[in-house]
């Protein structure tokens, strides 16, 4: 969606913009226009339904990388009650819930957004509700060392700050796994993009910004042969050098709000939209 630069309005307070106020047919509709009493309303917002995992593959043949150009985007404009893919009807994803957290879909700009569990307080960090999106193993999300872009809009304020916020990631950084992340990480707000390989080095591009100010940002990750580089709203704010040997293919699924619903999830909080990757040639 497009939005306006200003937090979502909350769902008890939702009047205008996600209902169709209809009028009686006038004398002068054009035979067979829809009548009005009959126009689709628009997609609701609300809660959730936390699902099951979706099952690992049957084949569990060794990691693949993708074969061809990826386009995915996600909008989360279909509302409640239909599955949660991306623009292309592809790439499903499942709400993960623990300890009673949910994701909720909310309104804002001109469609709608995920908004995550607040931040938690709680003594003890394995009762907190935990909330995440996420799909299923898909080797064709695996750059390998292809051109890759990868992003989203957030909307976050300080009080959802932690020392993990993570936006969107593929992978983990640690093991040897390989990754690539997009988080807003610490109390100073700061986005970073990670990227790793099967190599214990981690590479980080993280610029001395503050995004949780109460206004959407959008935000990239660029990856060439060479660097990787973050955008702030269209704006080139950070940029590191990596090798070019450095590759990127896991077996894990692809993950919005979190690194999994288990402890220790370093867990999103706060508003995310239009989630996307490009996996160039």
């Amino acid at each position: 969606m497009l939005h306006s630069r200003r937090r979502a309005v909350p769902i008890g307070a939702l009047v205008l913009g996600s209902l169709f106020f209809l009028t009686p047919r006038s004398v002068g509709t054009p035979a067979g226009a829809q009548p009005a009493d009959q126009l689709v309303p628009s997609p609701s917002a609300g809660v959730l339904t936390n699902e099951a995992r979706f099952p690992a593959p049957a084949d569990l043949s060794r990691v693949q990388t993708a074969k061809a150009p990826v386009t995915l985007r996600y909008d989360f404009d279909s509302g409640v009650g239909k599955p949660i893919a991306d623009t292309a009807g592809q790439h499903e994803l499942r709400a993960l819930g623990q300890n009673g957290g949910t994701l909720r879909l909310v309104p804002g700009g001109t469609g709608l957004a995920v908004a995550y569990p607040d931040r938690c307080n709680l003594p003890k960090e394995r009762d907190c509700p935990r909330a995440i999106l996420e799909g299923q193993r898909d080797d064709s999300l695996n750059p390998g060392r292809r051109l890759l872009r990868y992003g989203a809009s957030v909307l976050m304020t300080h009080a959802d700050l932690a020392d993990g916020a993570n936006v969107v990631q593929k992978g983990y950084s640690v093991g040897g796994v390989s990754q690539f992340k997009l988080q807003v990480d610490h109390r100073q707000g700061h986005p970073s993009c990670v990227i790793a390989g099967t190599r214990a080095r981690i590479y980080r591009a993280e610029p001395q910004i503050n995004v949780a100010d109460g206004q959407w940002h959008d935000l990239e990750c660029n990856r060439t042969a060479e660097r990787l580089t973050l955008l702030v709203d269209g704006l080139p704010q950070a940029s590191v050098p990596i090798p070019k040997t450095l590759s990127i293919a896991n077996v894990e699924p692809l993950r919005i709000g979190g690194k999994g619903p288990g402890l220790g999830n370093d867990q999103f909080a706060g508003e995310i939209d239009n989630v996307f990757v490009d996996i160039g040639t």
